[in-house]
């Protein structure tokens, strides 16, 4: 078996910018590759000293020629190309021997990196894996605090070997451009610059995420102080400068506005990635208090919680928040339009005092889905959903809908179904129920679906226990066509007898 061949990227020169997936094949080699010029000193191989491990075997490929003459019959192009062969074969030695072999390259290993020529050389005869680093670009881009681009605008990347007039007519035709391998280029790259009439754009990059790093406009540049680890930046038109402190104009009004959204019922995997981004991106949060607690922290955000029984004033108090400019989440437990928050805040939305305030709601996960998901398909044909509660709504209307849903044959969901301030009106819903209901229609007693406390059962409407029920739960009460499988698995048929 062969050892296997990785191109690791470093980054641009800081150090924390090394890839975790790097740093671990460096330290798991048996070889590690690195280039220098004549004088031995390798930046990939200062980048990599924390990663390398006792008893690795370190290739240390030094080029033959960089920036001075060579006496080599195919000149400088045949000096390098007898050097990269030459290296080829010092690592195909170790991975013909069955050792892997990590060749280190600055930035990134497709991104004019000397990594690329043993590539080409030996990855069709060995197993290959290219790591990618992050490239001087990006790297300089960052320290400048310029975007390079945005929407549809074009980066162009032109290596500063160019001619002057080639480069020009890039810079002229392009929205942004990064120009690398300066050094002794740097002179006709800002000719280049000059001409295409963007020099008072351009900004100049050296070292970039090093602690030797230094920027500056290009126009400034001493051509004498340029190193070959630097690069030219023509950053987007569409940014802008980057203004001083004191020159930041006042921030405009923001608009604030109320999202009404729903968590679900209980697991976090029930709230939608909508919902989830909303509450990121709200300044307060309100709600009932055991519905924020489901919500988590963020130091960034104000809470205000309180009881469950003060919709119209929370819909208020979001409401004025928003007039001043926050962007604030109501949060409800299940869906909030199902007996929940958003009709509170639209019906107070609709007084003259919030008039122009944004409200939007957002839907989640019903608790009679929930319910109905644990033990099958009950809802699986029409069904009717009812809260038992009487705080809004007389209790004769209650049991007068259950009657004739009942009546109707609909399945029925029921909210809110017995609370210790009235824990005897379940019992009068039931008795409503038998009045038109088989006693043996299934039952679905659902508790804490989603939370740490999930219960579900199966049982009938004879044999329901209204003690055994509470404000945590909600019913599902079959149709006559309902049925419970072998399995003690509950649907409803989609085709009703004619």
């Amino acid at each position: 078996m062969s050892g296997r061949l990785y191109g690791v990227g470093l980054g641009p020169g800081d150090p924390e910018l090394v890839t975790v997936k790097a740093a671990r094949l460096i330290a798991a080699a048996d070889v590690v590759a690195f280039h220098a010029a004549q004088h031995g000193r390798s930046v990939a191989r200062a980048l990599a000293a924390p990663y390398l491990r006792e008893g690795q075997v370190e290739e240390l490929l030094v080029y033959p020629v960089t920036t001075e003459g060579t006496d080599h019959p195919g000149g400088y192009q045949g000096a390098i190309d007898e050097f990269y062969e030459a290296a080829a074969a010092r690592l195909a030695a170790h991975l013909d021997a069955g050792r892997d072999v990590v060749v280190l390259a600055e930035g990134d290993p497709f991104f004019y990196g000397s990594y690329m020529h043993m590539h080409k050389r030996l990855a069709h005869r060995y197993p290959t894996e290219v790591v990618p680093g992050v490239t001087s670009v990006s790297g300089a881009a960052a320290v400048v605090g310029r975007p390079l681009v945005e929407r549809d605008e074009v980066l162009t990347v032109l290596p500063g070997t160019l001619p002057a007039d080639e480069l020009a007519e890039w810079l002229a035709t392009t929205d942004s451009a990064a120009v690398v391998k300066l050094g002794r280029t740097f002179g006709r790259v800002r000719e280049a610059f000059e001409a295409a009439g963007v020099l008072d754009r351009a900004l100049y990059v050296e070292r970039a995420t090093t602690d030797r790093q230094r920027t500056m406009p290009l126009a400034d540049v001493d051509p004498a102080t340029v190193p070959y680890f630097s690069l030219a930046l023509l950053p987007s038109p569409l940014t802008g400068t980057t203004p001083a402190p004191a020159d930041l104009p006042d921030a405009a009004p923001r608009t604030g506005e109320v999202v009404v959204v729903g968590l679900g019922p209980g697991a976090r995997g029930w709230t939608t990635p909508e919902v989830a981004d909303a509450l990121a991106a709200a300044d307060d949060l309100v709600g009932y208090g055991p519905y924020l607690d489901r919500v988590p922290a963020n130091p960034r955000q104000t809470r205000h919680p309180s009881d469950n029984r003060v919709e119209a004033e929370r819909a208020a108090h979001a409401l004025e928040l928003a007039r001043s400019g926050r962007r604030v989440a109501v949060v409800s437990s299940g869906d909030p339009g199902v007996f929940a928050m958003a009709a509170a805040v639209l019906e107070v939305a609709a007084r003259p005092e919030h008039a122009g305030v944004r409200v939007r709601v957002l839907p989640g996960l019903t608790a009679a889905q929930a319910v109905a998901s644990r033990v099958g398909a009950p809802l699986g044909h029409d069904f009717a959903v009812i809260s038992l509660s009487d705080v809004l709504k007389p209790l004769d209307v209650v049991l007068d809908r259950l009657r004739s849903a009942a009546a109707a044959d609909l399945v029925l969901a029921l909210y809110n179904p017995r609370s210790k301030a009235r824990p005897h009106q379940l019992a009068k819903a039931l008795d409503a129920l038998r009045e038109v209901r088989e006693p043996e229609t299934v039952v679905v007693v659902g508790r804490d679906v989603g939370g740490p406390e999930e219960e579900v059962r199966v049982t009938t409407l004879r044999d329901l226990d209204p003690e055994t029920v509470d404000m945590r739960c909600l019913l599902l009460v079959g149709s006559s066509q309902t049925r419970v499988t072998p399995a003690g698995q509950v649907y409803t048929p989609r085709r009703y007898p004619s």
